[in-house]
Formats: structure tokens, sequence, C-alpha cells
């Protein structure tokens, strides 16, 4: 069983930078390729960004591409996002994804059920 463990949400300004962290226990780090998803009030939980297991690839969905960043340190079991430029419309509980798999496209890494495991969230605001 993998545990997750999201930090790092809170209130930022419109234009302001955010660093999400998630911790993961339970299982060797490096065998999770890891995700992050949002869900904003009132919609339907997205995909944000996914790095693999060795952190050489790394996807964004296009609301956060160019904007966001998503690193992992396999030596501290973690994995970040940070978020630029931020825009009210990233208001949204962030949830950490992890995926014991090997999945390398667009059309599996922004699925809910490709991850195996999940966080419990927490909570971005961007105010205006």
């Amino acid at each position: 069983q993998v545990q997750l463990v999201e930090s790092g949400g809170g209130l930022v300004q419109a234009g302001g930078s955010l660093t999400l962290s998630c911790a993961a226990s339970g299982r060797t780090f490096s065998s999770l390729a890891m995700g992050w998803f949002r869900q904003a009030p009132g919609k339907e939980r997205e995909f944000v960004a996914r790095i693999s297991k060795n952190g050489a690839l790394t996807y964004y969905a296009d609301s956060v591409k160019g904007r966001s960043t998503i690193s992992r340190d396999n030596a501290k079991n973690t994995v970040y996002l940070q978020m630029n430029s931020l825009k009210p419309e990233d208001t949204a509980v962030y949830y950490c994804a992890a995926d014991l798999g090997f999945c390398t496209n667009y059309g599996c890494t922004g699925r809910e059920s490709t991850y195996d495991y999940w966080g419990q969230g927490t909570q971005a605001t961007v105010s205006s």
C-alpha cells in the first residue's frame, strides 16, 4: 500500500507562485510514476501533470503548460508541482497520484484510472 500526503497549498494572489509537495511512503518511490490532478468547485477532477519513474519524461495539461513544472526527488520520496503566473481559475484541490505501471503517452497519462493510489488533496486558492 502506498500513502501519499500533499502539502504546500494555500492562498496566493494572481500572478504569484506556489509549490506543492507530495510525500510518498509504503513502496520504493522510484517504482512509481507520479501525477498531479486538480478539482475546482463544481467541476470534475482533471489532469495537471505527470512525471515518469526516473524523472526523464514529463507531461502537462495545456491549461498549465509553460506555467508549471513537475519534478521529483527520489532520495526524498517526494514529487513537486511548481506553479507560476497563477490565475484564479487555478483555484482547486490538488491531488497527488501514483502509478505502478508504464504509461508513456497522453492517452493514458491523463486518465484517472491509470493511477493506483491517491492522496487526500491540498487546497490552493488564487485570489484576483
